[in-house]
């Protein structure tokens, strides 16, 4: 099976994704709690984070960093090989940059169609992984935002189109 996605139509990027790679990435998320959690805004996150390394530094002093060029990258590997994880649409849509995108066409191996709306697209989450493994009904599996599918995501999909 092809482990390939693409995402074409109408945008000034086509783009081609490998959603084996997207297990090392910052920005998965946690198939099994992500719709369960409590949804905040990223401004709302970003000064929380702020303001608690200010009050920090005020109390400790800024830390230098002993090495600039050191890699502090590091994975809990059990977690890794046991747990389901997606990653969010909207990044990859944003680099395409749709040209005046209504919808979103989500073209499945088995020949299947799935229409939805640019910004449902744009709130969705991608499955890639189920149980750290990838996708035997894959490349990915498409998960509203908002959860409501989050027992039967769309499956086996290759292809993003935007119209």
């Amino acid at each position: 099976m092809e482990s390939i996605v693409m995402i074409e139509g109408s945008v000034v990027y086509p783009i081609t994704l490998d959603p084996g790679v997207w297990i090392f990435d910052d920005r998965k998320v946690d198939l099994s709690t992500y719709f369960d959690e409590e949804i905040t805004e990223p401004e709302d996150v970003y000064t929380k984070e702020a303001a608690q390394l200010w009050d920090r530094e005020r109390r400790e002093g800024a830390k230098i960093p002993t090495h600039t060029n050191e890699n502090k990258i590091q994975f809990n590997k059990e977690e890794l090989f046991t747990k389901s994880y997606g990653i969010p649409l909207n990044p990859f849509l944003e680099n395409a940059k749709p040209d005046n995108a209504k919808t979103i066409e989500l073209q499945t191996s088995t020949g299947e169609v799935v229409s939805i709306s640019i910004d449902d697209a744009k709130n969705g989450i991608l499955g890639f992984s189920l149980n750290g493994k990838p996708l035997g009904d894959g490349p990915v599996h498409f998960y509203y935002g908002d959860g409501s599918n989050k027992n039967e995501p769309i499956r086996y999909i290759n292809r993003i189109i935007v119209r």
